[in-house]
């Protein structure tokens, strides 16, 4: 039974909207504007320090914004209003635990805390453990169970009230390569009836399991899209193969003369790796009639796709600006 309320499918699950948080004088996060619709598995990235948690302790209602404003499901998070929290199951990164306690009892207890009582309670439990897959562990002290499925219970009591949204800060943290795996499938399976807000430093975890991502640097949002989109619009760099070119420094002396073009590199035989201030069908059409007007024959021209690493870091590693939305 799901003890939330009934919204309608229009709303978004999470809206964020001019969020800003000091600590002193240091921000943390800044003018921070996104949403989220429901059923959507996003990334949300950024390197330390970027304000990825403290957007996520805002959206729990464990922390107050300076100013701005967040809502789930259009019901504005305040310490007053206790229905957005209703619909949030919470994953922190440390995954606090009792770790004296049996799997089971803790479920219990959370559930109490979340309002969950009698039948109502039992089942629940019953359906976590089965979700989670922790029915071989129930009865045992959360202290003996190794981390991967210690993230399990934690998973398990972010679901006892069968919240419509998941927010999650790091959930595969410091699990081997087969924990890892099964809390992925696990994500993915959840995402097909939950709204999840995943953040991760693994960038192969975000293209498995999202559909979106969010990039965040310095507090700001600079990147909104998906894996393949973001992975194509921050293309700057072409392979270029040609013959009859005198030799290597004469074409990289002309065509490093073209306006985008940032610098020309010569790889191996006739082939050239040209970077890009940005990748554009008016950059390559200079490319080719220079190649056209110097007699040379292009056998191949075409764009390198960059890994979601290269992007990731291509984004942070420059002054964050107007943020590079693709929907």
């Amino acid at each position: 039974m799901n003890t939330t309320t009934t919204t309608t499918s229009t709303t978004p699950a999470i809206e964020v909207e001019n969020l800003t948080r000091y600590y002193g004088t240091q921000p943390a996060i800044r003018n921070l504007n996104f949403s989220i619709p429901q059923g959507q598995i996003v990334g949300f990235l950024g390197p330390n320090g970027a304000g990825k948690t403290t957007t996520m302790r805002i959206l729990t209602g464990f922390m107050a914004p300076t100013s701005g404003t967040a809502r789930i499901f259009g019901e504005e998070i305040s310490n007053g209003n206790p229905e957005p929290r209703k619909a949030i199951g919470y994953l922190p990164e440390n995954n606090p635990l009792y770790t004296d306690m049996p799997v089971i009892d803790f479920l219990k207890l959370a559930g109490h805390l979340q309002g969950l009582h009698g039948k109502q309670l039992t089942q629940r439990i019953r359906q976590v453990i089965d979700i989670c897959q922790l029915g071989d562990e129930q009865h045992k002290r959360i202290g003996e169970l190794s981390k991967g499925y210690r993230q399990r219970v934690g998973l398990a009591q972010a679901l006892i009230h069968d919240p419509p949204v998941l927010i999650m800060d790091e959930p595969t943290s410091g699990l081997d390569p087969i924990q890892t795996i099964q809390v992925r499938e696990l994500i993915r399976q959840l995402g097909k009836e939950k709204t999840i807000l995943l953040s991760t430093h693994i960038l192969p975890e975000v293209e498995a399991i999202c559909e979106r991502i969010l990039i965040i640097h310095r507090g700001q949002l600079v990147a909104d899209g998906s894996p393949d989109e973001l992975q194509q619009s921050q293309q700057a760099e072409l392979i270029l193969r040609i013959e009859n070119a005198p030799d290597p420094q004469t074409v990289i002396n002309h065509l490093t003369t073209l306006p985008g073009v940032k610098q020309l590199e010569h790889i191996e035989n006739h082939t050239y790796r040209i970077l890009l201030h940005e990748d554009s069908d008016q950059i390559r059409r200079a490319i080719f009639h220079e190649c056209v007007e110097h007699n040379w024959i292009i056998l191949e021209m075409h764009g390198k796709r960059q890994s979601l690493e290269e992007v990731f870091r291509r984004l942070t590693l420059q002054e964050p600006s107007t943020p590079h939305q693709i929907r």
